[in-house]
């Protein structure tokens, strides 16, 4: 089996979706320590200004913490404000009101934690996009993957985007705002432009053609 081991990010990009399925299988990393001004806690969108990132704060920002237990700061207006921005950016999306509702039912679930609220958004994407890669989560701190598996772990970097080309090259795609082409943007950009023919463009045979 070809496997891979990599972080939960929040609302990923194309090229995370793109990678995973390029494995048989995947095992989510749920022992590692929290990375700050990673994809972990933050995603980007394209909105009428341009490109926006949307960040969730959290309680727990120093020291060495598990990310399974880093938890999520409510008492700040995030989760209105990120609605409020990604309904702005994508209520004209031509796909927009067929995934909406559950994109917003995922959100406002409130977990405590960030690894749950990431879980459950990926397992919403990987719905949207028809991916059935079996996932699976470490019980302790992998520190190298398992035999047949790929590390790629911290191989996206929100600091630095040229990672996100060394990974993947995506086709453009018509997007609400989009003149010319903006990419690397969360998946939502693409599921709300294209809705089921998203699957096709993080394909990793059709990527880059």
């Amino acid at each position: 089996m070809a496997g891979i081991l990599t972080e939960l990010h929040y609302l990923p990009t194309l090229a995370y979706f793109s990678n995973l399925l390029k494995h048989d299988a995947v095992i989510l990393e749920k022992h590692e320590h929290y990375v700050k001004q990673s994809f972990r806690n933050r995603c980007t969108i394209l909105t009428a200004n341009g490109i926006q990132t949307l960040i969730v704060p959290l309680t727990d920002k120093h020291g060495k913490i598990a990310i399974k237990d880093v938890r999520i700061d409510y008492s700040q207006k995030w989760l209105n404000n990120h609605w409020r921005t990604i309904t702005s950016a994508y209520r004209n999306a031509p796909f927009f009101e067929y995934y909406a509702d559950d994109l917003h039912d995922n959100l406002f679930r409130q977990p405590t934690f960030l690894y749950d609220l990431n879980y459950s958004l990926l397992t919403m994407c990987l719905k949207w996009l028809r991916i059935q890669t079996p996932i699976m989560e470490t019980t302790t701190y992998m520190k190298s993957p398992e035999d047949g598996f790929v590390d790629f772990r911290n191989r996206l970097n929100a600091k630095k985007p040229e990672t996100l080309d060394d990974h993947f090259q995506c086709h453009p795609y018509p997007q609400v705002f989009g003149k010319p082409f903006v990419k690397h943007m969360s998946v939502v950009d693409l599921i709300f432009c294209l809705g089921p023919e998203a699957r096709q463009f993080v394909e990793p045979r059709n990527a880059g053609k």
